[in-house]
C-alpha cells in the first residue's frame, strides 16, 4: 500500500523535540523480582508434582522466566511512555509553529494524527534495541503506570505480549479517520537520547 504524506508548506526541515528514552529504573532489583516471582509460582501452584530436587529447579526456572517476562514489560512500558511524552512535546511544537499548526487540525483533510508520529519514528529507523514501537506504545496505553510484578501471572504476561498491547495500539491509531496521512520523514529532524532512570 502506497503511503500518503501530508503536504508541509515550504522546503525547510523542521526540528522536533528530542526523544528522551527512559530505561528501567536502576533500583529495580532482579533478585527481589525473582523472589516475588517465586512466591507467585508457589501461590498459583504452577508446577506439577515431581521429585523434590526437580520440583525446586522447575520453580526456580519458572521464577526466572516470569522475571524476564516482567522486565520485558517494564522495558516496553518505559519505551512507550517515552514515545507518548515525545508525541505530546511534538504536538506543542506543531501548535507553536505557524507552518505546522494546521497539519494536526481536525478542520483540514487529509491530516496527520498522533499515530503519524509513531510512523515517523519507524520511517526514521530509530534504534530501539529490539523493542517494537507499536507494541511499546500499546503497553503504555494499557497501563498508566507499570503494574507491580505481584499483579502479574505468567498467563497475563503471555496474553499481554501476544495480543493486548497490539490491540491497544491498533485501537488508538484508528481513533483518527481513514483520511490521516503520514509525516514526510525528510522534512523533520530530531535527536534520540537514552536516559538512565535512578
Amino acid at each position: 500500500m502506497e503511503r500518503r504524506y501530508v503536504d508541509v508548506p515550504g522546503s525547510e526541515t523542521h526540528e522536533l523535540p528530542p526523544l528522551l528514552v527512559r530505561s528501567i529504573p536502576e533500583d529495580v532489583s532482579r533478585e527481589e523480582l525473582v523472589e516475588q516471582a517465586a512466591q507467585i509460582i508457589e501461590t498459583e501452584d504452577m508446577v506439577d508434582d515431581a521429585p523434590e530436587d526437580i520440583l525446586e529447579q522447575r520453580k526456580i526456572d519458572l521464577a526466572i522466566h516470569l522475571t524476564d517476562q516482567y522486565l520485558g514489560l517494564l522495558n516496553y512500558w518505559a519505551w512507550g511512555d517515552s514515545v507518548v511524552e515525545w508525541i505530546r512535546q511534538c504536538e506543542i511544537t506543531f501548535e507553536s509553529t505557524g507552518v505546522l499548526r494546521q497539519l494536526l487540525s481536525h478542520d483540514i483533510w487529509p491530516r496527520a494524527s498522533r499515530s503519524s508520529f509513531v510512523e515517523l519514528l519507524l520511517e526514521k529507523h530509530v534504534p530501539t534495541q529490539g523493542v517494537g514501537l507499536e507494541r511499546a506504545v500499546g503497553t503504555r496505553l494499557t497501563f498508566r503506570q507499570p503494574p507491580p510484578i505481584d499483579c502479574c501471572s505468567d498467563q497475563f504476561l503471555f496474553f499481554l505480549n501476544s495480543r493486548l498491547a497490539g490491540t491497544a495500539y491498533e485501537t488508538w491509531a484508528q481513533l483518527s479517520p481513514e483520511s490521516t496521512v503520514h509525516l514526510p520523514p525528510e522534512r523533520f529532524h530530531f535527536e534520540v537520547h537514552s536516559l538512565n532512570v535512578c
